[in-house]
């Protein structure tokens, strides 16, 4: 959920109320301590919750920012080098970390129906089984503008609003954390989704580069987005239509708009096939532009028909170069529907028949309102947050700065070589990359094409796939592995 979730939200940016603070007197962390307990496998596990906030400060010790965070540590540790902690995020940038703790790692889950709109409250919220208390104490943290974390003081919210700027204000986060709970010495994880996979970059280049204090352990990059050049496809980037291109494939597959029985019904003898395509075929031709054989241009778009559903006279008429919004449009055009972006599994009712984008994303208003809901329920009830801000779910952060310095040369954001140096200089570093099939924000080829970089410790990436999308925990067989996967990391 980098730009993400914001680019397909025209969500207002609302003022966050600034914390009271009189004349010349400092204001006081707020945090609410609570016991809690959950059974994962055959572990009862009870844990002391802390929800509150942490002060960030400035060299001359000022309070600059209040982050809020939900940290989960269970007990019956005596030696913290026993016991992992995990911290966790999502993306947006300006997204809380409501998705990841209330969807699949906290000791609360919301259930939803698979691939359908929410609807109203009452939702369905239940013990999480599928926690990872078992094997780690947990972090979730919301960076400044997210949920009710703030900037304090003289600081403004643009303060920490960049890709630098963020992971400076979170790995000072981390590390106060770790001080104030006497965990230098325990294991250490980063768990992130969507633009959050781009912030574990941008904290490990904090964390591990040049003054190195925190070495993590290991990394899950949850719908992972490290190069935006393999699927953005602003003009002149044809490398954004390739890595695109095997995650259409696979929505056509799910809808039924190719021939599954060429395949024997096998989606992975499929997938292999549209990545086999892409590279060989697909890519040359686009490169080739308009200098391309008749027939040879023939040929390709009819194999790119036979994969993606769509009629060889719109890919021909489109170039070849289908952007994510026409695909999501033309899909299922005929029977007035759209697909999703961060699910494609989704769909949703379009009124206007011949328009070129859907009128919004449909997999992500049939989720949000359940997940901001059974969140705020819990902090309030189960936690006892007593807290009546705004709480910013998504959309509150403005004005983000793209500019990484030493990411990149070119104009597209890539913190892939943080990451891998990183690895060169942790030999304990481990990678796990999690991608659903049917998400098309952060598409699982676009992630291949960046890790296939080199400079990368292939032994030390390991790429986990599920058949669902963008939030992948929603679909609950892929919420039963992917969990697993990540306890794998953590445990192993």
């Amino acid at each position: 959920m980098f730009r993400l979730f914001t680019a397909a939200l025209a969500v207002a940016a609302l003022a966050l109320p600034a914390l009271a603070q009189e004349a010349g007197e400092t204001p006081e962390p707020r945090v609410w301590e609570s016991r809690g307990q959950v059974t994962v496998g055959d572990q009862r596990i009870r844990y002391t919750a802390t929800a509150g906030e942490t002060f960030l400060r400035d060299s001359d010790g000022n309070p600059t920012a209040a982050i809020f965070a939900t940290s989960y540590v269970a007990d019956g540790t005596s030696d913290p080098r026993t016991r992992p902690v995990a911290f966790v995020f999502n993306g947006g940038p300006g997204s809380a970390s409501l998705w990841l703790h209330m969807g699949v790692f906290g000791p609360q889950r919301l259930v939803l129906p698979d691939a359908m709109d929410d609807g109203a409250a009452p939702f369905d919220v239940v013990e999480n089984a599928y926690s990872i208390l078992d094997v780690a104490d947990l972090v979730f943290v919301d960076p400044v503008g997210t949920g009710w974390s703030r900037a304090i003081g003289d600081s403004e919210g643009s303060d920490f609003w960049g890709v630098n700027e963020d992971g400076e204000s979170l790995a000072q986060f981390i590390r106060i954390w770790l001080s104030e709970n006497q965990r230098w010495n325990s294991p250490k994880y980063l768990l992130g989704e969507s633009y959050g996979t781009l912030r574990i970059g941008s904290l490990l280049n904090q964390l591990e580069g040049s003054y190195t204090d925190v070495s993590i352990n290991g990394v899950a990059l949850i719908s992972t987005v490290l190069d935006f050049r393999y699927d953005d496809t602003s003009d002149g980037n044809d490398v954004g239509y390739v890595g695109l291109m095997p995650g259409y494939a696979a929505t056509a597959w799910y809808h039924g708009k190719v021939d599954r029985a060429a395949w024997g019904g096998d989606i992975e003898a499929f997938l292999t096939g549209a990545r086999t395509f892409a590279i060989e075929e697909y890519m040359p031709a686009l490169m080739h532009g308009v200098n391309l054989p008749a027939d040879r241009r023939d040929r390709v778009i009819a194999t790119l028909s036979r994969f993606t559903g769509l009629s060889e006279v719109f890919l021909d008429r489109a170039n070849m170069r289908v952007s994510l919004q026409r695909f999501q449009r033309e899909l299922r055009r005929n029977e007035g529907l759209s697909v999703g972006r961060l699910d494609s599994r989704y769909t949703g009712v379009e009124v206007d028949g011949v328009g070129e984008r859907p009128e919004t994303d449909p997999s992500f208003y049939g989720i949000d309102g359940s997940f901001t809901a059974s969140m705020l329920d819990y902090f309030g009830r189960t936690l006892g947050v007593d807290l009546t801000e705004y709480y910013s779910t998504i959309g509150g952060v403005r004005g983000w700065n793209w500019d990484a310095g030493d990411s990149g040369d070119n104009n597209y954001i890539n913190v892939a070589p943080w990451i891998s140096r990183a690895m060169r200089q942790n030999s304990d570093l481990e990678v796990l990359v999690q991608q659903g099939y049917y998400d098309l924000a952060t598409p699982f080829f676009a992630a291949e094409l960046m890790f296939n970089q080199p400079g990368f410790d292939q032994e030390r990436v390991h790429f986990r796939y599920y058949e669902a999308g963008h939030m992948m925990y929603i679909h609950h067989p892929s919420l039963l592995t992917m969990t697993d996967d990540v306890r794998a990391l953590i445990a192993d």
